[in-house]
């Protein structure tokens, strides 16, 4: 079976076939998307409500029983990670201050996403490895020494030990990307929302609730603020805290500028003003860097892809009229000597 393996994946043909029914799926899945996408806050905000209810429900039974007991909101580690992590103390080597931060960041709370990343962060490296293994010295038997074999195994377990971080960076730059996008027009509504008369607590649930439409992420920020502000003793937290779960200079800036407005006194409705001015601006000024960036980064793809298929379609008919003449001419008589 190996061997059979072996041979046709050095068969050319075979792994033409197969990289072109891969792109073809590929285009296929890709045309498809847009329209299998489904609303995800919608299924949210049901989900949100079906466990609502379920907490009445139990919360009612535990009354009616008479039993006091605990009822937990927060997402509990699944046992065989949680006793993986124990076991190995893992909490010990591996733990880092900076990987909790990055897990907020990226959208997940609790501790149940900490030591699932610790439980990744152990197991990635061995399964790499031994995937590396099993290829370099069962399928292919490259030749070459062992040691080189042994180093590339090596380097197979430590992008395995970097890959739950380059998974939660991805995370992070998808979800910064979302709230960049929506801050703008969520500073917008939080202005209307406090020359109306609304305090901010208020500015900040009716916001989240009307922003979820263009970022889900922005939106569970701002509901976790208006929470922090309501009940935390010190306001001043709330918005650092807003500002560390985002880690974006425009968030940074208004989260600063509220501060100092609280502190101070100024109108809020001048700060909001001026930092959703600001915002809008910052976001014109990326959109023109990223149209500025093109033309050097579309250089090097002409001259790979555009170029040899432009001179292919200038070239190629005077090329092929001038093999039809070579082919045509007959050959010139040989001249017999007396």
């Amino acid at each position: 079976m190996i061997e059979l393996l072996i041979e046709k994946m050095h068969d050319t043909k075979f792994v033409a076939m197969l990289l072109a029914s891969v792109a073809s799926i590929a285009t296929v899945l890709t045309l498809a998307m847009p329209l299998l996408s489904t609303d995800t806050l919608s299924k949210r905000m049901k989900s949100v409500a079906l466990e609502r209810e379920k907490i009445r429900q139990r919360e009612r039974e535990r009354l009616a029983r008479g039993e006091k007991e605990k009822i937990s909101l927060r997402q509990s580690p699944k046992q065989y990670m949680s006793k993986i992590v124990e076991r190995f103390n893992l909490t010990k080597w591996l733990a880092q201050e900076e990987a909790r931060e990055k897990l907020v960041q990226a959208g997940f709370r609790g501790q149940a996403p900490y030591v699932a990343f610790l439980f990744f962060r152990m197991v990635t490296p061995a399964v790499m490895f031994v995937v590396a293994v099993f290829y370099l010295f069962v399928v292919v038997q490259l030749d070459q020494p062992p040691m080189v074999k042994i180093g590339i195994c090596l380097g197979a377990a430590y992008a395995g030990m970097q890959a739950p971080y380059f998974f939660l960076k991805n995370r992070i730059s998808k979800r910064q990307l979302s709230i960049k996008r929506a801050f703008p027009d969520a500073l917008d509504l939080l202005l209307i929302c406090v020359e109306a008369g609304m305090s901010i607590e208020a500015a900040f649930k009716r916001v989240s609730a009307e922003i979820g439409s263009q970022s889900i992420a922005l939106a569970e920020e701002l509901t976790l603020t208006t929470a922090e502000l309501s009940y935390l003793q010190d306001r001043k937290m709330a918005y650092e805290n807003l500002a560390k779960r985002t880690d974006l200079d425009g968030v940074k800036s208004v989260c600063m500028a509220l501060q100092q407005a609280e502190r101070y006194g100024t109108p809020l409705a001048q700060t909001l003003r001026v930092m959703s001015q600001e915002n809008r601006d910052m976001r014109m000024s990326e959109a023109e860097k990223k149209a500025a960036a093109l033309p050097p980064k579309l250089t090097v793809p002409m001259i790979l892809f555009f170029l040899p298929v432009l001179f292919v379609v200038i070239l190629g008919p005077a090329a092929i009229r001038v093999m039809a003449t070579q082919n045509t001419t007959p050959d010139a008589p040989l001249v017999k000597s007396k």
